[in-house]
């Protein structure tokens, strides 16, 4: 894409992150400035991730990974994909990233949790990528545990149960609480 690339960068390296991408909210209100007329895309992201288009499941993953780095959600709720010459609104099942693999380093308050998505995004749960545990309003309040992981902007990944296992064996108790440290910080588990 020839559009503006925002100059995201890791604190503490001073690297470019994975997630350089187009302002998308900027060039949102290009198009809103421009009179662009925001379309219905017939694309659905399931709650496991898996990205569809006219009912059909996409299954070149190169192409999902596309659509993914045009993917944003902005401040009306819904998700956008947005590019430079379009923008439509998609429907989203749950969160439209999901985390199914996990790896540790470290120990103590020093270690470090990665966490990796489907479509192979790494990021370190911390103060940029917090971890957030909500109960699952369909099953009332005795109802699974729904954890996240935000991964870039608004955007969020669910957190496989097998992963969130993961972290359990990992829990510790801070202050009569369970959670598990990483990057330095103590995210609770509840």
């Amino acid at each position: 894409m020839t559009a503006e690339t925002s100059k995201n960068t890791s604190a503490k390296t001073g690297k470019k992150t994975k997630f350089d991408q187009v302002d998308l909210a900027n060039l949102a209100l290009k198009h809103d400035q421009k009179g662009t007329q925001a379309q219905h895309f017939d694309m659905r992201i399931d709650a496991m991730g898996q990205w569809y288009h006219q009912g059909g499941l996409i299954k070149r993953q190169a192409l999902v990974k596309l659509f993914a780095n045009v993917l944003t959600k902005l401040g009306d709720g819904q998700y956008w994909l947005i590019t430079p010459a379009e923008r439509g609104v998609i429907e989203v099942e749950d969160a439209p990233f999901f985390v199914n693999r996990l790896d540790v380093s470290g120990s103590g308050q020093g270690q470090q949790i990665t966490l990796t998505t489907t479509l192979d995004d790494s990021v370190v749960l911390g103060a940029a990528h917090p971890l957030r545990v909500s109960q699952n309003p369909a099953q009332g309040a005795n109802g699974q545990p729904r954890p996240y992981v935000r991964i870039r902007g608004d955007l969020e990944a669910l957190i496989a149960r097998s992963v969130f296992y993961e972290l359990a064996e990992l829990a510790v108790e801070e202050d009569g609480r369970f959670g598990v440290w990483s990057d330095g910080m103590f995210h609770l588990l509840d």
